[in-house]
């Protein structure tokens, strides 16, 4: 039932054990309240916990932002949040909190630069006010969160920024913002005009002159240059590695913070704009928000691997043949057959037990059988002759299917060096993953990579970087330059330090990747 009047509004939202069948209602959408500031009603929908019902406890809040175009309900509907938020709750991963879904038009959340339209104004000083007044809300900033996609993305980052005493956590998910120069050269002009123009200033203009005032009081790159207010603030940024523009801004963003010591949560996911991403993202938003409110340190994502775990005796079982410098782990079925086999390269600082692992877990795949069976050849990750000498003495060796369809490099850590070499090189590897990637000073540039002559499209790239890692600024322009040239790639930013068992834990994705493109 769709409320216009603010007196219906209002017993709706004071009167929440209103019946359906018999039950309370927790869910509601078509709710409004009448904002004075705007001099119009503003919808929303709310989610309450169940035990607002069976208690006269009071609760955090959550709000959640739309995306341009989107509406009060696009997370009931399109996010299925209600759903996560039931699962999270059965399985006692969050605590019980009230969810808010605000309309927010087109006002990417701010006031626009006329003071036409003040949407800032009335979230702030009339909207978290109403829902204090009308909801058992324990009403101060520690409990409140924001998250939001797309354009509700950039007002989940900007609010906090400019009102962290309002809000203690922010989870925005594929931040709709621009760097400067970016914001500069957006085109066509109609496009940035109805967009960005209205809002800040500069309508009809180009280059720098759409760089206004009261554009750097709304951009998050000045807000965080400028603010050390947020230094307190609870943070985590989500962003597909399959976005277009906002590849580049939501990556420089990430690599401001981690310039100025602010610290956050950064991940990387394959997706791109579209809900099916922002669904994947909720169960750790969720859960970000639910530590944060309980003042705990976050405890971590969730982990997708299940293949990770061997027991000792797989482990032990592997044979390593030592020959030419490198440990060849054959397939256990190698002595069964004639067939030949792709060989997947390891360069990395690696010890017996860890190449035992690998060699056990990728052998564990064949079997079940997720993975076709391949010849792993583990080099030394010093060797600078790996394709001219390497390569060749393995194919006179082992039986082993020539061309360079067959083969793919993975790098770790220190092997990385390896990897930007052969990137190089045309008829090295069809598939090149490179993890954790570990640089001395002077080889830290993402720019010698591109420096080559060389087209890199004629191979598959994968780049997994850690989260905390300090090669943030190699894999960010690695991953902006490459889309920018419009070379495909997989790009993720995994939560943690980097070392081997973080590189582990990535390696089924890893070799999912390159066999997949061995064999497309």
């Amino acid at each position: 039932m769709r409320t216009r009047s603010k007196f219906f509004s209002v017993i709706i939202a004071l009167l929440p054990v209103i019946a359906v069948a018999g039950n309370p209602v927790r869910i509601m959408e078509g709710l409004s309240i009448y904002s004075r500031i705007l001099g119009q009603e503003v919808k929303y929908s709310v989610i309450l916990p169940d035990e607002y019902f069976s208690s006269n406890k009071s609760f955090p809040v959550v709000y959640l932002l739309h995306g341009l175009g989107d509406n009060e309900s696009s997370w009931l509907e399109y996010g299925r949040l209600s759903q996560f938020i039931d699962e999270e709750r059965r399985t006692g991963q969050i605590i019980p909190a009230i969810y808010i879904m605000p309309q927010g038009f087109r006002s990417y959340y701010v006031n626009d630069y006329l003071g036409k339209f003040r949407y800032e104004d009335m979230f702030i000083k009339e909207f978290i006010p109403y829902i204090d007044s009308a909801y058992r809300t324990i009403p101060d900033g520690r409990h409140r969160a924001i998250t939001g996609y797309s354009m509700g993305g950039f007002g989940a980052l900007v609010l906090p920024l400019k009102h962290p005493d309002v809000f203690s956590v922010s989870v925005p998910l594929s931040i709709s913002v621009r760097t400067d120069s970016q914001y500069m050269t957006e085109s066509p002009q109609e496009e940035w005009d109805r967009q960005w123009g209205r809002l800040f200033g500069g309508e009809g203009k180009s280059g720098k002159e759409r760089i206004t005032e009261y554009y750097k009081q709304n951009s998050p790159f000045y807000l965080i240059k400028n603010n050390r207010k947020i230094h307190g603030l609870k943070i985590y940024i989500d962003n597909g590695d399959d976005e277009q523009t906002l590849a580049k801004s939501n990556e420089e963003l990430h690599m401001l913070m981690m310039d100025n010591a602010i610290r956050h949560e950064f991940r990387v996911r394959n997706g791109g704009h579209e809900f099916s991403y922002w669904r994947e993202a909720l169960p750790n938003a969720l859960r970000f928000i639910s530590d944060a409110f309980e003042n705990k340190p976050y405890r971590g994502d969730q982990k997708l691997s299940p293949h990770t775990l061997l027991n000792e005796t797989a482990i032990n079982k592997e044979q390593l043949i030592r020959m030419h410098g490198c440990f060849v782990a054959l397939p256990p079925e190698y002595n069964e057959t004639t067939r030949l086999y792709p060989v997947l390269y390891f360069v990395g600082p690696f010890d017996t037990v860890q190449m035992k692992k690998i060699s056990a877990l990728i052998h564990e795949q064949t079997i079940i059988p997720d993975t076709p069976p391949c010849i792993l050849i583990f080099a030394d990750e010093k060797q600078d002759d790996l394709l001219s000498v390497t390569v060749t003495e393995m194919e006179k060796n082992f039986r082993i299917r020539p061309g360079k369809r067959f083969r793919a490099l993975l790098a770790y850590s220190n092997g990385s060096r390896v990897l930007l070499q052969n990137m190089q090189l045309p008829e090295s590897f069809t598939a090149f993953v490179l993890s954790d990637a570990r640089f001395t000073s002077s080889e830290n540039g993402s720019e010698q990579v591109l420096a080559g002559k060389q087209d890199l499209s004629f191979a598959w790239y994968y780049f997994d970087a850690p989260s905390n890692g300090s090669n943030y600024r190699f894999f960010g322009n690695l991953h902006i330059q490459f889309r920018e040239k419009e070379i495909y790639h997989e790009y993720r930013v995994r939560e943690g330090n980097g070392g081997f068992e973080w590189f582990f834990e990535g390696l089924p994705n890893y070799i999912k990747y390159v066999t997949t493109k061995i064999h497309r």
